[in-house]
C-alpha cells in the first residue's frame, strides 16, 4: 500500500489553494474599489468583496493596500472584467468570469481548458440569457428544531425584503433569495436577526439545470475544476447537474 503525501505535501498544497484565493479576492476588490471609490459604506460590492475576504481571514493591512492600488494611492496593476461563454461535454452551459491584465493570455488559458475536455468556446451571449444573476444566503441545517430554524429564517427573510426563501428537504439546508441590489441590505437585516448565512453572495444560477452522468459527467467536473484553477479565473457557472458519482 502506497503512503500519502507528506504533512509538508499537503500543508504547501493547501498554502498554494488559500494564496490563489486571496489572489482572486484581492483582484475582485481592486476592480470594485476602481469602479465604485475606496469607501465601502457607498459601494456594496467593495464591501460584499472585503467580507469575503474577511471570511477567508485575510487581514485589513491587505484588504486596504488592495484599495488604495485600485484608487491610485500606491502603485497597482489594473485588471479588466472578462467573460467567455461555451458548453461543456453534454450540452452543460459554462459562463466563465476573469479579471486579468493580459487578455490574450487568458482567452488562450481558457480556450484550452475547454479544448482539452471536450468542450467548445462560443460567442458573447450564447449560454448567459439561461443564467439569472442573484443574492444568495445559505444556511446549514440548524440546530435544534427544523421547523423553528426555518420558521425564523422566513420570518426575518420576508421583514428583509427577500425575495424568496427555499428549503431544501434532503439535508434541511436553506437559501434566501435577493435581487442583487437588495444583497447586502437583506444580509444586514439577517445579521442585525442574529441569522448570519454560512455563506453569501451574488452569484448567477440557471434557469434550467442539465442532468449528465457517467463520464460526461467527470469531463464537466474536469473542466470545471481546470477552469476554477486558472489564475486570471474568479468565477465560474454551469447548469451542470451533478451526481456524486461525477466526483468519484
Amino acid at each position: 500500500m502506497g503512503r500519502g503525501p507528506s504533512i509538508e505535501a499537503r500543508k504547501n498544497a493547501s498554502d498554494a489553494k488559500r494564496g490563489k484565493i486571496f489572489t482572486k479576492i484581492i483582484r475582485e476588490i481592486g476592480v470594485a474599489a476602481r469602479a465604485g471609490g475606496g469607501d465601502p459604506a457607498n459601494n456594496p460590492r467593495l464591501r460584499t468583496a472585503m467580507d469575503k475576504g474577511l471570511s477567508a481571514n485575510m487581514s485589513k493591512d491587505v484588504i486596504e493596500r488592495a484599495i488604495k492600488k485600485a484608487t491610485g494611492e500606491l502603485e497597482g496593476v489594473v485588471y479588466e472584467e472578462i467573460r467567455y461563454e461555451g458548453y461543456a461535454p453534454g450540452g452543460v452551459a459554462v459562463i466563465v468570469d476573469c479579471l486579468t491584465d493580459n487578455r490574450v493570455r487568458t482567452v488562450a488559458d481558457v480556450r484550452h481548458a475547454f479544448s482539452k475536455c471536450g468542450g467548445n468556446m462560443g460567442t458573447e451571449g450564447s449560454v448567459a440569457f439561461m443564467f439569472k444573476r442573484l443574492g444568495v444566503l445559505s444556511y446549514a441545517p440548524g440546530a435544534g428544531e427544523a421547523s423553528s430554524f426555518e420558521s425564523r429564517i422566513t420570518e426575518a427573510a420576508i421583514e428583509a425584503g427577500a425575495d424568496d426563501v427555499v428549503v431544501y428537504p434532503d439535508d434541511g439546508s436553506i437559501d434566501v433569495i435577493v435581487a442583487p441590489e437588495n444583497f447586502q441590505s437583506v444580509k444586514d437585516a439577517m445579521e442585525t436577526a442574529g441569522l448570519a448565512a454560512d455563506q453569501a453572495e451574488v452569484t448567477l444560477r440557471a434557469d434550467n439545470q442539465i442532468a449528465v452522468e457517467g463520464d460526461t459527467a467527470k469531463q464537466v467536473v474536469k473542466l470545471l475544476d481546470m477552469l476554477e484553477d486558472l489564475d486570471d479565473v474568479q468565477d465560474v457557472y454551469s447548469n451542470a447537474e451533478l451526481g456524486a458519482d461525477a466526483y468519484a
